[in-house]
């Protein structure tokens, strides 16, 4: 790009040791595309569920990621099912009578505004068009990282496995009806854990070794064998998790997270030597853990293990926050999801620092060696998840943050709008044209 071209859409200055940049068009994001460089693994945050324009800048992001540096596919804080779902649709294997609308409305695991939401639609509906026309190895994916989904995933197995591989059926099959008497409610299987005679750990663990020696009969599709593996994975992971769920010894946490690094490797793997990965997870998930007070209570995350194991070379973290506006959010786990005001930033925070400078927004680059005058002693940094109550905000939803440190570049969004959830246009088959940055 021209050196003018740059002058007049962003404009850079060096406060406090990190490079900070307007940030108003795609365009704008240039040097962040410089950082990443060469780099195979980018993660992009969020400091809500709810906001708008984390979705809309991600995906801005990741529309240049995938066109200027051929990325291969976006994973997200999601369940394996039901992206994989998606993942089928925007390749054109299957599921071409329907529109993308139509197959997010199918992700029922609260919160479904996560995924349910028109800035996803505009997405799907992008990721799709861009495959046309692609050879299968080069058509991006779309891909869930957790380890919720064990009932989703047990029935996807046996579907398959019952068409396909009749012999590891019966190993399904059984793992089933272990789960059975707990009628697909992981909370009645964790807390069962103390009165039942053994849990279902064995079942599933036979079920996994099964079909772990079945790879090659799974090869009738591009795509089989590797959905089968997981989802049996996930089968053993959730499982895990669930029955740790109420016991004081085990940090679910951290299996949590372990879980997605091992899924987020399997599609590297997948994806073939060289493969470059965008991930789509809470700053909580992809802000390295050992700069926030997570390490007090030994939280690790993937945004740590990623550049552990791939190296901080290879590895671009990129964390997202604002000031106030509005966001979706529940009162409760599992209540109905609200339009709640997010108020001003508190005193102190990164993001009341930020908004007194200024009310632009703005993209930072932080220096690798992390030693930004401002940001490299801890300081509050707001965290939002699907539970929010706006009033007591001050006192639990911010997380003490070496931000030059935790992240390699931070999006600062002054004022955001929430989420549109699917039932907020009444013709649910029309995105407003106007995405992502006007809208």
């Amino acid at each position: 790009m021209a050196t003018k071209s740059l002058f007049d859409w962003w404009t850079a200055s060096n406060i406090g040791g990190e490079k900070s940049y307007r940030l108003k068009r795609p365009s704008s994001l240039d040097p962040l595309l410089a950082r990443v460089g060469d780099a195979h693994h980018v993660l992009l945050g969020e400091a809500s569920h709810g906001t708008h324009e984390y979705y809309t800048w991600r995906t801005a992001i990741s529309k240049r990621l995938i066109q200027e540096k051929d990325f291969n596919f976006i994973a997200v804080e999601g369940d394996w099912p039901d992206c994989y779902r998606i993942n089928r649709f925007i390749k054109g294997y299957e599921y071409q009578d329907k529109k993308a609308v139509d197959l997010l409305k199918g992700f029922d695991r609260w919160p479904t505004w996560m995924w349910a939401n028109w800035e996803i639609v505009a997405l799907i509906d992008w990721l799709k068009e861009y495959n046309t026309n692609l050879p299968a190895n080069k058509k991006v994916g779309f891909y869930g990282l957790d380890v919720y989904s064990l009932w989703e995933s047990m029935k996807a197995l046996m579907d398959y496995l019952s068409k396909n591989d009749p012999h590891a059926a019966r190993f399904a099959e059984n793992a089933i009806k272990c789960f059975e008497p707990y009628g697909q409610d992981e909370h009645r299987y964790a807390k069962a854990q103390y009165s039942m005679e053994k849990s279902c750990k064995e079942s599933v663990i036979k079920l996994l070794a099964e079909i772990r020696t079945k790879a090659t009969v799974y090869n009738h599709d591009p795509e089989a064998a590797l959905n089968t593996r997981q989802n049996a994975e996930i089968a053993v992971n959730a499982e895990k998790y669930y029955r740790n769920m109420v016991s004081m010894g085990i940090n679910t946490w951290n299996l949590r997270d372990n879980h997605m690094m091992q899924t987020l490797n399997r599609l590297l793997k997948f994806h073939g030597a060289g493969a470059k990965a965008i991930v789509w997870e809470h700053n909580t998930h992809i802000g390295d853990a050992r700069y926030t007070n997570m390490v007090k209570s030994g939280d690790i995350n993937i945004g740590q293990l990623v550049r552990e194991q791939k190296g901080e070379e290879d590895t671009a973290l990129v964390g997202f926050g604002s000031y106030s506006g509005w966001v979706i959010a529940g009162d409760n786990w599992g209540s109905a999801m609200q339009r709640k005001m997010l108020p001003e930033a508190k005193p102190g925070s990164v993001e009341y620092l930020l908004h007194q400078e200024s009310e632009e927004n703005r993209l930072l680059i932080f220096n690798r060696d992390g030693e930004s005058d401002r940001f490299s002693n801890k300081m509050p940094h707001r965290a939002i998840g699907v539970v929010y109550n706006p009033a007591y905000e001050r006192h639990g939803n911010y997380v003490p943050s070496k931000l030059s440190s935790r992240y390699d570049a931070f999006i600062y969004l002054d004022k955001t709008k929430a989420l549109h959830p699917l039932h907020v246009h009444p013709n649910e088959h029309k995105v407003p044209e106007t995405y992502p940055f006007e809208y």
